[in-house]
């Protein structure tokens, strides 16, 4: 059941997301949030087995972002009625359930399907490679997600090949309600350019780590993925994120309609 919580939350975003507006769309949609909530709360014990601290944080919080969300939809708050600041308060929690449900299919598909996991995995290794011999990069392989440079191998896995990103951009731009002619732009500043960054990112990372470069193989891999290539995603991201921004700012309005909610919501109770 555990396993299958992910798919039911996401089942009942997606259908709410193309029900029209109603009662019971905002209830399924409050469902869906409340499932999604179960899940990633039993998310944090894997990260922490890992020290991966920041995810830890950020499943956290998103579980907490998510039961609220779901309490506000169920319940049906008067406020999600509301202009709050001149923004729709529902068209906002509407764009987000969209974002999620869109964004969580585009991830989980390959995150939870294994058929669909290996092919992704394999080809980003396929790619790697092929970048690799255009930077004259000697990449030898090993199997289908395994490849080494100077004899130290490196294992491909899901999180190499940019799919949290990528579904992140995809599920806010499926949200917005724009025409073509700026959703496509949008996307092609986004999830291609993300995409074949991520390539670079993983050729820097296997010769820097294959080849030494900053003393000895682990002090390598660290600097050169965990410093310098977290850094230059992060750096990125932002500039990615400002131009999907500024192509379609009711993404601003969006965000800027759940904030006014939550506060709302506390003044209320206040």
């Amino acid at each position: 059941m555990i396993e299958n919580i992910i798919w039911l939350a996401l089942g009942m975003l997606v259908i709410a997301s193309v029900l029209p507006q109603s009662n019971y769309k905002l209830t399924l949609a409050g469902g869906g949030w409340m499932f999604f909530s179960v899940h990633w709360a039993l998310q944090w014990r894997h990260y922490f087995e890992l020290g991966d601290y920041l995810n830890v944080l950020l499943t956290v919080l998103a579980a907490v972002f998510s039961v609220f969300i779901g309490f506000v939809l169920i319940r049906q708050d008067k406020l999600l009625m509301k202009n709050i600041n001149g923004v729709s308060t529902i068209t906002s929690i509407t764009m987000a359930t969209t974002a999620s449900a869109v964004g969580g299919l585009s991830y989980f598909i390959f995150s939870e399907i294994p058929a669909m996991n290996t092919w992704l995995i394999s080809t980003v290794t396929d790619q790697t490679i092929w970048l690799a011999s255009v930077f004259s990069v000697a990449i030898t392989r090993l199997d289908w997600n395994i490849i080494a440079v100077n004899g130290y191998k490196v294992e491909i896995i899901l999180a190499c090949t940019a799919i949290e990103s990528i579904a992140l951009f995809i599920g806010i731009i499926a949200s917005v309600n724009a025409p073509f002619k700026r959703l496509a732009p949008a996307f092609l500043v986004s999830v291609p350019v993300i995409y074949g960054l991520n390539l670079i990112r993983n050729v820097f990372v296997i010769d820097a780590y294959g080849m030494t470069w900053f003393g000895d193989p682990e002090m390598s891999f660290y600097i050169a993925h965990t410093v310098i290539a977290k850094i230059g995603s992060l750096a990125a991201l932002f500039v990615i994120a400002y131009a999907v921004l500024k192509i379609l700012p009711e993404i601003i309005d969006m965000i800027d309609g759940i904030l006014n909610l939550v506060g709302g919501i506390f003044r209320h109770a206040g």
